[in-house]
């Protein structure tokens, strides 16, 4: 998927988070080009209301459906014929689906079959059968903003008060300077969503297919690649890593990272 690609997004307003919408555009973004955004809710509903301070600061459209019966929810059949519609237009080459509702399985599968890229966002209890139908599935948890705790140094009549207290401290050895912390409350909640630790089964599988027969070794590149096609919910953020690399740099001993000789291409290669 390039970076060239049109990529609409369609938003479930009963099963996604307003706080989110930001992010759920960005993450649409790193496949393509966002063209189309459309949110679908009944706009009557009080409980609607932290949306619709979101939808002009990130034009978003909102799509009003009534809700005209309590057993059936009319946002998904407003969905499934907009993306339908989409679909054979012929305008974009991807849709992004913003839900954790089984539902959207049918369309997924659908979508797939014309040829276009499909994706999902939703969260971590999202039925398999939707996150499978999917190219990319995105946990919604991984893009909950992680908060930065800045420590504060202590003053020298602090640091006075303090000596005073409990006697001469230990003298500062060098060293970095810590500027802030990280609040790792998202890995745990993760983990406690059910989400899969490192199944190095599913690294053998990807990295066999795109290794090199004569290097025996796989560009980075091709092997993300090749994690998602093997499981669709791939991501490095879903074990608390920063970027691809670090995830990588991490799998040793059995795995290691090698830097190309033009110092920006990067291979994994399996240690015996």
């Amino acid at each position: 998927m390039t970076t060239g690609n049109k990529i609409a997004i369609l938003i479930d307003g009963d099963n996604a988070e307003s706080g989110l919408i930001e992010q759920y555009i960005s993450e649409a973004g790193r496949f393509g080009r966002v063209t189309v955004k459309r949110i679908y809710a009944d706009w009557t509903d009080n409980s609607m209301k932290s949306w619709k301070e979101q939808l002009n600061k990130f034009a978003v459209r909102p799509i009003q459906k009534f809700a005209y019966t309590t057993a059936k929810n009319s946002t998904d059949t407003a969905l499934i014929i907009d993306a339908m519609d989409l679909l054979h237009s012929k305008f974009i080459d991807g849709i992004c689906i913003v839900s954790s509702d089984s539902d959207y399985t049918g369309l997924a599968h659908r979508i797939r079959e014309e040829g276009l890229f499909i994706m999902g966002i939703g969260k971590s209890h999202t039925p398999e059968a939707f996150v499978k139908s999917c190219e990319n599935f995105t946990f919604s948890e991984i893009l909950q903003p992680i908060e930065i705790k800045e420590t504060k140094e202590p003053t020298k009549k602090e640091e006075d008060k303090k000596e005073t207290e409990t006697g001469p401290k230990a003298p500062r050895l060098p060293g970095p300077k810590i500027i802030g912390k990280i609040d790792l409350n998202l890995i745990g909640s993760l983990k406690k969503s059910g989400v899969k630790s490192v199944d190095l089964k599913q690294i053998e599988s990807a990295f066999q297919m795109v290794a090199d027969i004569d290097t025996g070794q796989a560009l980075l590149s091709r092997f993300s690649e090749a994690l998602r096609k093997v499981d669709p919910t791939f991501d490095h953020r879903n074990f608390g890593y920063t970027s691809f690399r670090k995830f990588c740099d991490a799998l040793t001993p059995n795995y290691q990272t090698v830097l190309h000789e033009d110092g920006q291409t990067i291979s994994l290669k399996k240690l015996d």
